[in-house]
């Protein structure tokens, strides 16, 4: 029996939200009951279209649910629709984006009636606050997010991607809501209700900047294609043969890319250590880099950057990816049937090695029922009323303990999760070698003046943890492990592929110890890959992953859309897999590993063009800022420096709307311009006229204009301008926490909600060791004595040790 196949599902409505959760469930077995109108989910007729007319995006979002038709007119249509609901687990409601002429049914009642009820209903922006009855598309959401004005050409416009991300990264996040609803269920909890945010879904992805910015200033600004505030060269470059990914974040990697180039000059320039002295001098460094890299090909400058343990990867075309054996073999690339055509497109990226996702599968007609629906039996795990259930303020995730090897973003965002929605998390660092996120520059004074106790981005990832320090190399660090682990229900680690097998704790090992144990691995390509050993951040993710390729201008060269996208986008989906992976345990008592390879994280934001390029074989377009179903769609000037807006006409009504508020009431009433491909023949001479409405006003005054008469809008931010962000403040998404070191600061709360108001954040950020005492006295029942000697042996410690430092004889 697939891992959750014993839940029905039903979705609602029309999101791509919602739609990419309920796809995910049915990737492990559940059976997703998709309701939609006699016309079918709007989300059929979205671009890109195979050569038979179907949507690649809507398939990518539905393959393997079965279809239900609804017909509003139908007097017993509300009737049908609770009987519906009534016999089902997890209702997924996308409703508040598109009702896609679904009824009005009363939630309250139901959930009166079906206490065990999960529901998860998403929208926009949420049901307060300025924004929350604002027109949106995935474009205008990232552009308020922060995601829109870093990325492109320095004097502009900004640019962005193909509009799927906000699908995928807040389905991500109603996954986490309802498969952590399911575990607390398990354990004797009633049934949740959830709201998903996607506008603020999409700030994980902008987070780290926010608060760097926090700690810095106003200091970021758009810097040109492929380069990103903070680091130099993050980016991606033309070789002799393909395009390249180039990440040299530290001093250390600096130096090796250097003498891989022959730039001993660059390498040894005083200016050039740190990122600051480098963003400062990019043109000078391009200068010397550029014709260095035209020298040989990509795969050739790869293999150079494996020996040396540089994070350069080759960065791969749609056709590349098609034809990956391992991609295939992995599940990543899978076949999907879409009608009469048959193609390819991107799998589950939860790669639960016992209880495996489909490979692939059928996208629902309308009304087509995929398989014969499970039989009910006494062994259903879900009672229909629990009277006696827990109370309300127990979180999902409380009496779970995880066990937290990670360091960076990616990693610790998924433990962090976990630890917001009640899980008890244990970070394990060591003094010698403390998560990395401390600081990656080691300026003067970094160790006396306990600099890397101040960093604003490792007390956001790490916040309700607790903090132990563990020299695992020693004997006496590794054997505490084992205990901790012992006792644990979940071990996430994003090391290297084989660093934690050589400490003598790989999966094997714990198993043995621990047969309930969830334990995964979040490595870039792979524990099997060919890539397994390449160093990689969340800027190798996305260079690795094909989405540049898709991004920016005809002709021109791949664009990433991120600093370190792939981070938070493999955070989510690791957080996604493990509870997956707890269900399973929970009902079987049998743990697993988890083979997580963050870069096939990424390969959903490419899926549809995935798709098509399969069946037709051509090269995907690029639209640029332009869009390949919505005309209008773009990025316009406004007033001020550097200011700007995304703009987009999603339907002939919203169309004729924008064009009478910018003064074109001629095109307004032109029956020719309804439709969008009318609209492309002179999108030119549109663009110029919404830019000189627009240059007239400054954007959130023209945001403001727009969404009056219902136009899609979003005034492109800044990552600080989220932190005064004016809809934000009313939700209190934004909370204060205090920590040693730094302060009152600001922290951001999960998108995903049960009231009106957010999860309280319970504690910040631990200091180095932090809880030693508490975890080794109290959990292990270590007596002082011995807590002490591991101090005196640097097993343990609350201050980091510098390179420099003494050792005790047995270091």
């Amino acid at each position: 029996m697939e891992v959750l196949s014993h839940l029905r599902v039903v979705e609602i409505g029309s999101s791509a939200a919602t739609s990419y959760c309920a796809r995910l469930f049915a990737d492990f077995g559940a059976d997703v009951q998709k309701v939609e109108p006699p016309a079918g989910d709007p989300l059929r007729q979205d671009a890109p279209l195979t050569p038979g007319g179907q949507s690649a995006w809507f398939a990518f979002l539905n393959f393997n649910k079965s279809s239900v038709v609804l017909d509003p007119t139908d007097p017993d249509a509300i009737t049908w629709l609770s009987e519906l609901i009534d016999d089902c687990d997890i209702l997924i409601d996308g409703r508040d984006v598109d009702a896609a002429d679904c009824p009005a049914i009363d939630i309250g009642t139901i959930r009166q009636r079906r206490s065990g009820l999960i529901y998860l209903a998403a929208s926009w922006f949420g049901g307060q606050g300025p924004y929350a009855r604002f027109a949106a598309t995935d474009s205008t959401v990232r552009a308020l997010a922060g995601l829109v004005k870093l990325v492109g050409p320095t004097e502009g416009p900004p640019s962005h991607a193909p509009d799927f991300q906000t699908g995928i990264v807040a389905g991500l996040w109603g996954f986490i809501a309802a498969a952590s609803s399911a575990v607390a269920r398990m354990q004797g909890g009633a049934g949740r209700s959830w709201s998903l945010n996607i506008f603020e879904a999409m700030i994980a992805p902008t987070e780290y900047l926010m608060f760097d910015a926090f700690a810095r200033g106003d200091v970021m600004r758009r810097i040109g294609i492929n380069r990103f505030w903070p680091n130099f060269p993050v980016g991606i470059y033309e070789t002799k043969k393909g395009w390249l990914g180039v990440s040299a974040v530290t001093p250390k990697q600096w130096r090796k890319f250097c003498e891989l180039l022959g730039l001993s000059e660059l390498r040894d320039h005083p200016d050039l250590v740190s990122n600051e002295g480098r963003l400062q001098n990019m043109d000078h460094i391009d200068r010397h880099v550029i014709p260095r890299l035209k020298t040989r090909t990509a795969q050739e400058w790869f293999a150079e950057g494996l020996k040396r343990k540089l994070p350069l990867v080759p960065v791969p075309q749609l056709s590349d990816l098609l034809q990956d054996a391992e991609k295939i073999a992995s599940g990543a690339i899978v076949r999907v049937r879409l009608g009469q055509e048959e193609g390819c497109t991107v799998g589950s990226m939860q790669r639960l090695t016992l209880t495996p996702p489909r490979p692939g599968g059928q996208v629902p007609g309308v009304g087509e029922q995929q398989r014969r629906r499970s039989v009910r039996t006494a062994e259903r795990t879900i009672p229909r009323s629990l009277a006696g259930c827990i109370d309300g303020y127990r979180l999902p995730m409380q009496g779970i303990r995880v066990v937290d090897f990670t360091m960076g973003w990616a990693g610790p965002l998924c433990t962090r999760t976990l630890a917001d929605l009640g899980a008890d998390v244990i970070k394990i660092e060591a003094i010698q070698y403390p998560d990395w996120w401390r600081g990656v520059d080691r300026p003067p004074g970094y160790f006396e003046d306990r600099m890397y106790e101040r960093a604003p981005c490792f007390c956001i990832m790490n916040r309700n943890k607790r903090g132990m320090t563990l020299d695992l190399k020693q004997p006496e660090g590794l054997a505490l492990a084992k205990r901790l682990l012992a006792k644990a229900d979940i071990a996430v680690g994003n090391y290297s592929v084989d660093v934690l097998p050589k400490l003598g704790l790989g999966y094997d090992v714990l198993r043995a110890l621990n047969p309930r144990l969830v334990m995964m691995s979040m490595s870039a390509f792979g524990s099997y890959s060919v890539h397994r050993d390449c160093r990689a951040y969340g800027s190798t993710l996305e260079q690795g992953s094909g989405l540049p390729g898709v991004v920016g201008d005809a002709g021109g060269l791949p664009v990433m859309s991120h600093i370190a996208f792939g981070d938070p986008v493999g955070g989510l989906n690791g957080c996604a897999a493990v509870l997956v992976a707890l269900i399973h345990a929970r009902k079987t008592g049998k743990g697993q590993f988890i083979d997580l390879a963050q870069v096939e994280c990424m390969m959903p934001f490419i899926a549809p063009w995935i798709t098509v390029h399969s069946i037709d074989g051509m090269p995907p377009p690029r639209y640029g800022n332009r869009h390949p179903q919505h005309v209008p769609h773009g990025c316009f000037r406004c007033a001020g420096e550097d200011k700007w807006i995304m703009v987009a006409a999603t339907d002939a009504d919203m169309w004729q709307r924008l064009a009478t508020i910018i003064g074109r009431p001629d095109w307004a009433k032109d029956p020719s311009l309804n439709s969008p491909e009318a609209r492309r023949a002179i999108e030119d001479d549109i663009e110029r006229g919404i830019e000189a409405w627009t240059l007239a006003r400054d954007a959130d005054q023209a945001m403001c204009e727009l969404q009056a008469v219902g136009v899609a809008a979003g005034a492109a931010r800044l990552p600080i301008d989220i932190l005064k962000d004016p809809h934000l403040s009313p939700r209190a998404f934004l909370q204060e926490v205090n920590r040693a070191f730094v302060g009152l600061h600001p922290q951001p709360s999960m998108p995903i909600r049960e009231g009106a108001t957010p999860y309280p954040i319970r504690t910040a950020a631990p200091t180095l060791g932090q809880h030693n005492v508490e975890i080794l006295s109290g959990l292990l029942g270590l007596s002082d004595a011995e807590i002490e000697q591991l101090a005196k042996d640097h097993i343990i410690g609350t201050s980091m040790l510098s390179e420099a430092a003494p050792r005790t004889e047995a270091n």
